[in-house]
């Protein structure tokens, strides 16, 4: 099978671009997971339909240009120079790092009912993504850190659409891209007004 029409390949990227930063990133780095994770969604969306019809170049482009390069762009500029960037995403202690794997472990679970084909794999990685972002919004008090949790998942909505056989339309995409942008906004908008309290 040609690793670039692998599905398998972008699931795990997606899932390490989630999975790394929780564990052992700092929240001035998150932009650079957001963007690796928008690029792993992006070769899902590519490589979904053999032929790239209008649709799925649409929603290809909207996840490379908003997902991938404006909103991280956008957070990025909102932690630079600020104390929030050298902070963990998630506390470094042993009890949160054990509920962080067991909730992998539980959401790969989730996705088993799809054993045998790529569904289970996609579940899995969405319910991970979904479960880790609940556990930073629950273990890390900081603004910046629950704005990421809320970004991972919305990355979860995007990849959850590539479970289904026919694409959102075109004012669905527009709706859910306006979403993500107008969440690192406000998310934005909110935490330099912190910082300047």
């Amino acid at each position: 099978m040609n690793a670039a029409n692998n599905p398998t390949l972008p699931l795990i990227a997606c899932l390490i671009a989630t999975v790394i930063p929780v564990f052992f990133g700092k929240l001035g780095v998150t932009p650079t997971w957001l963007s690796l994770q928008a690029l792993a969604l992006g070769w899902i969306t590519l490589n979904k339909h053999h032929a790239l019809d209008f649709h799925t170049l649409e929603a290809g482009l909207e996840i490379l240009i908003i997902r991938a390069w404006l909103v991280p762009h956008l957070l990025r500029s909102t932690l630079k120079g600020s104390r929030t960037a050298a902070l963990d995403v998630m506390p470094s202690n042993l009890f949160a790092w054990g509920a962080a794997v067991t909730l992998i472990i539980l959401a790969f679970q989730f996705g088993d009912g799809a054993r045998a084909d790529i569904r289970a794999l996609t579940l899995g990685v969405m319910a991970a993504t979904v479960t880790i972002a609940f556990l930073v919004l629950a273990t890390n008090r900081e603004p910046a850190a629950q704005l990421v949790a809320l970004l991972f998942m919305e990355n979860a909505l995007a990849l959850f659409e590539s479970l289904m056989p026919d694409p959102w339309p075109l004012p669905v995409h527009v709706a859910i891209s306006s979403v993500y942008v107008g969440t690192v906004a406000v998310g934005s908008w909110l935490i330099r007004g912190q910082r300047a309290a």
